[in-house]
């Protein structure tokens, strides 16, 4: 019988909890995945007690569970395993009562799930293993961001590694537990048919887009400081380029699946003052209409005058310096309040050296398109001839789906149950390693020291849109276009 499992939520009550945490941990419990769950203890500094926790809890799952999968049967069935404690993350006496509260039987495995600001990681852990709740099967979950640049990311974690070694932490991105993203490892070494063109002789570029509708939504002061730079680009678009470009493992161990990621991240071109206008977009909406409603700019929105210098919108021209991909740009976009919201993958192939057919202007090439959300698919670009009886051939773009709409449906689920159960079963493969964090943020911050150092301003574009103008001329002046 697998070990027993006590998982503690710190920031229990908060946002990330109520709308992915137990939703997910619900779900795991339908599909009888969560076994290994004896206790699910959510912490908070509120005062209250069990049942008016649960009362709470009951209300903000059903409203993030799909209707489709809400079983009253199966909550009560789950809300045996959910238990509250009232507890201030900063005040080192509250730890001793949840001790007290872990100790109340025979201890099984303890994962902490840190759903805290960042500042508060090391605190937490050193109160942790003062109070005596840490054993050496405990392990920790990180929720991102890991810092505000390189510095603070290394103080986290060298705070955090006095108490749980690196096989023991979890850094999560929920990006890496989406199916599609794990179907990369599939897609590209399970098939003879796509490795070969895996590199520069047959890649022409790749372009990797996030592009969100919403603004801000309640994370304005956080965003302030932050930017889209920071926000999206050093954890979502590199773990998903890493995975993309990365070489094949050895093997599907985690460490190896990592070693890879963690050397394509070491051969990104350091972008300088020198390049930085060539290779760099930043932008910030302004008011403008999405899903035909008016929306305020970023700097109504809260009145963040201060924040004159931030960006909502970032674009990159990034490339890897390694015998694989030498001279294939990899273009990098996220930005909100965009025209709509979707996520995706673009592997654009070179195009014939010479076209046979009269009305090919040899300007459609074959893609393979990844998308991440709203829905997660794969499908192939390619051409065939166009049908009928003319004196030409004629071709036509086909569109091949290589994944099954109705499976999709049947099979979906939530990026954090992937990874609840993953961290639940101590499987690290779609968890961050400690080095990989670090080389995104050195890359990352010289990007920032570049535009410090030049003064490259913040472009304005119209809510709604797809970025300001200058993102079209990042990839124009190659001599290709964004796919949308």
């Amino acid at each position: 019988m697998a070990e027993q499992v006590d998982l503690v939520i710190f920031g229990g009550t908060g946002d990330l909890s109520t709308r992915k945490l137990l939703p997910a941990l619900y779900q795991l419990h339908r599909h009888g995945l969560a076994d290994d769950l004896r206790r699910i203890v959510a912490t908070g500094r509120a005062e209250k007690d069990r049942e008016t926790f649960l009362s709470e809890a009951h209300a903000n799952t059903r409203r993030f569970v799909p209707t489709e999968d809400w079983d009253s049967a199966v909550w009560e069935s789950f809300c045996q395993h959910l238990h509250y404690h009232t507890l201030d993350a900063a005040e080192a006496p509250h730890y001793q009562s949840l001790g007290e509260l872990l100790d109340t039987a025979a201890a099984p495995l303890r994962l902490f799930y840190l759903a805290t600001l960042p500042a508060l990681y090391g605190d937490i852990c050193a109160h942790l293993q003062e109070a005596g709740c840490v054993s050496p099967q405990s392990r920790v979950v990180l929720e991102k961001p890991l810092g505000h640049d390189l510095t603070s990311c290394r103080d986290i974690h060298r705070r955090v590694g006095e108490v749980f070694p690196e096989e023991a932490t979890f850094r999560i991105d929920h990006y890496l537990g989406k199916e599609t993203v794990q179907n990369l490892l599939a897609v590209r070494f399970g098939n003879p048919l796509l490795q070969p063109l895996w590199n520069n002789s047959f890649v022409d570029n790749v372009q990797i887009t996030v592009a969100e509708s919403i603004g801000v939504e309640g994370r304005g002061d956080y965003y302030a400081h932050t930017g889209a730079l920071r926000d999206m680009v050093q954890n979502h678009l590199l773990q998903v380029l890493s995975m993309v470009a990365m070489e094949p493992p050895s093997s599907l161990d985690p460490w190896a699946i990592r070693d890879e990621k963690v050397k394509v991240l070491r051969c990104l071109q350091p972008i300088t003052a020198a390049t930085i206008k060539a290779c760099s977009v930043r932008g910030r909406y302004d008011a403008g209409a999405v899903d035909g409603q008016a929306v305020r700019g970023f700097l109504e929105e809260a009145d963040f005058e201060q924040a004159s210098n931030t960006e909502t919108f970032v674009a990159l021209r990034a490339h890897i310096d390694n015998w694989r991909w030498a001279g294939v740009p990899f273009y990098l976009r996220t930005g909100k309040r965009m025209s709509r919201r979707y996520s995706e993958i673009v592997i654009e192939f070179r195009r014939p050296p010479f076209s046979l057919f009269a009305n090919d202007p040899n300007e459609l090439s074959n893609k393979l398109v990844i998308r991440l959300q709203p829905e997660e698919t794969i499908s192939l670009h390619t051409l065939n001839k166009k049908p009928g009886l003319t004196r030409k051939l004629r071709l036509q773009p086909v569109e091949l789906h290589l994944t099954e709409d109705a499976w999709q449906r049947d099979h979906s689920y939530d990026a954090y149950e992937r990874l609840l159960l993953d961290a639940i079963n101590g499987d690290q493969t779609l968890f961050m390693r400690g080095d990989e964090v670090e080389t995104a943020w050195r890359w990352v911050d010289s990007i920032i020291a570049a535009w410090e150092e030049t003064g490259q301003p913040v472009k304005p574009y119209n809510a709604g849109t797809m970025g300001p103008s200058a993102a079209t001329a990042l990839v124009a002046v190659d001599g290709r276009n964004w796919y949308e």
